[in-house]
C-alpha cells in the first residue's frame, strides 16, 4: 500500500479503501470484455461492485452497520460468481481473474472482521 492509500484507509477504513482501489482496477478491466458482454455481464459486475462500495460508505457513516455489512457481504459473493462466469466464458484472462479473486477475498475478510467488531459493540 502506498502512503496515500494508507492515509485514505485511516480516514475511511481499510475495507472501503480496498474496495475503492478494486473498483479503480475493475472499470478499465471490464472495458476489455467483448462488446456484447461489456453491456451485459460487464455492466452487472460494475454495478454490483459499485453497490458494494456504496454499502461500505453507508456503513462508515452510520451506527447500525450490521444490516449494511450483511448486504455488502452478499454483494461480494455475487461478484465472486460473476467473475468466475466471466473467466469461464473467456472474457477475463486467468491473471485478471486471479487478481479479482484475491482482492475479493481480502475485501471479504475485512468486511467479515468489521461485522464481528460491529456485532460486539
Amino acid at each position: 500500500m502506498t502512503t496515500k492509500t494508507t492515509d485514505n484507509s485511516r480516514r475511511t477504513g481499510p475495507a472501503l479503501e480496498q474496495t475503492y482501489q478494486f473498483v479503480l482496477w475493475l472499470i478499465p478491466a471490464v472495458e476489455k470484455f467483448p462488446r456484447a458482454q461489456k453491456f451485459l455481464l460487464g455492466d452487472r459486475i460494475q454495478s454490483t461492485a459499485l453497490d458494494v462500495m456504496e454499502g461500505l460508505i453507508e456503513a462508515t457513516y452510520t451506527r447500525d452497520r450490521g444490516r449494511l455489512l450483511v448486504r455488502v457481504n452478499l454483494g461480494i459473493e455475487k461478484l465472486r460468481f460473476l467473475f468466475r462466469m466471466a473467466k469461464d466464458l473467456k472474457h477475463l484472462d486467468p491473471r485478471r481473474y486471479e487478481h479479482a479473486a484475491r482482492n475479493l477475498d481480502q475485501i471479504g475478510r475485512l468486511v467479515g472482521g468489521w461485522r464481528k467488531h460491529a456485532a460486539q459493540a
